[in-house]
């Protein structure tokens, strides 16, 4: 692989190439009213926007915002459909292909088949490695303060001009850094673009370079902005905390959370939404908490007739999935005899009597993890 990014930005801007971007973005969303308006003259609009991109006229559209309270509170600001297009494109033609191939392996989040279960498996594997080797060892728990909010473009494009040769690309991601940015904010990149998750986690991998390549660390694990390093005693772990902290202060702009911190590995480590141990995992206490009260107001709704118990079977199918990669068994079973409009005639009796059985069958049919 060439170390720069060369010649590739019109090679890859084609009709075709924003059309299939277009298809991406419109996955399990055609429904939306803006998707729709889109389509009706999808050929022009695609074509528009092509010309738009050749021309060196294009422009992101008006941000619009909203604020989500799971897990914590976080705005996230989005794009018009178009604009959403075109990051499908430059992700999907030179972010994944060209920069994601160099990051470390214990890196996850927002990439194929490196999500959280993925993550929560790799730190096990390894704790399981240290316990074998060591008996007794540390863990360091770290996250980045307000990260998103806190990238700094002018580092992020610095970064991105190292994999980049190309004059026309470097000219366009210079104008997806800083165009992206919300108005009256000097620093950070929005949350709900879909470039912010691969331009982050080229951000972090700077960091991942650095532990693994100069402080030689090889227990490390990242998810996005939460990351843990195995290692042999609490001094170590001082001291590595410290030069971290150096690092990203003076290379990144960034700080660490207050909630960063380390420990004896008898503790476990929370990560992923597991409470992770070499032996076994076992789901977090605020998991437990939320689905405990989604099922009561489930059930307060269904006596009052106004559940709409599809989408609470697909929500409780959600949580089932994520149990079911932990030692959560009785649990499950539990939860699903709390619920009781799951044994009662559905008001959508084909579609939720398979959403039913499906629920079921995670107790029903699976082995539970050792």
């Amino acid at each position: 692989m060439s170390k720069t990014i060369k010649n590739q930005f019109y090679k890859n801007l084609t009709f075709q190439k924003l059309y299939e971007a277009h298809m991406r973005a419109r996955l399990k969303k055609t429904h939306k009213p803006e998707i729709i308006q889109f389509e009706l003259n999808l050929e022009n609009n695609l074509t528009n926007l092509l010309h738009k991109i050749q021309n060196h006229t294009y422009r992101l559209g008006k941000y619009y915002t909203f604020t989500l309270y799971e897990p914590k509170k976080r705005i996230i600001a989005a794009l018009p459909y178009q604009d959403r297009i075109v990051h499908q494109w430059y992700v999907k033609e030179f972010m994944i292909p060209y920069i994601v191939p160099r990051f470390i392996s214990n890196t996850f989040a927002c990439l194929e088949d490196r999500g959280t279960h993925s993550a929560a498996c790799r730190i096990q594997e390894y704790m399981r490695e240290y316990e074998k080797k060591y008996g007794n060892y540390w863990i360091l728990k770290c996250d980045i303060r307000k990260f998103f909010y806190s990238i700094d473009p002018y580092i992020l494009f610095q970064i991105m001009h190292k994999y980049i040769s190309d004059k026309e690309l470097l000219r366009f991601t210079k104008l997806l850094i800083f165009d992206s940015r919300l108005p009256n904010e000097k620093i950070g990149i929005p949350i709900g673009n879909y470039t912010s998750q691969f331009f982050a986690n080229t951000y972090l991998n700077e960091l991942d370079q650095y532990i693994k390549h100069v402080l030689h660390v090889r227990a490390y694990v990242r998810y996005m902005d939460d990351f843990i390093l195995l290692l042999h005693n609490k001094a170590e772990c001082i001291a590595m905390k410290q030069k971290i902290e150096n690092f990203l202060a003076e290379k990144l702009h960034l700080s660490l959370n207050d909630k960063s911190r380390y420990f004896p590995s008898k503790m476990g480590v929370n990560f992923c939404g597991y409470r992770i141990f070499p032996t076994h995992r076992l789901l977090r206490t605020s998991s437990k908490t939320k689905i405990k009260n989604k099922i009561r107001k489930w059930n307060q709704l269904y006596e009052s007739n106004s559940l709409n118990t599809f989408f609470a079977i697909q929500s409780l199918n959600s949580w089932l999935g994520h149990a079911s990669h932990c030692n959560s068994y009785d649990l499950r079973k539990k939860m699903l005899n709390k619920c009781h409009f799951l044994y009662t005639d559905a008001i959508y009796p084909h579609i939720e009597k398979q959403l039913i059985e499906d629920s079921i069958s995670f107790l029903s049919n699976e082995k539970d993890l050792q």
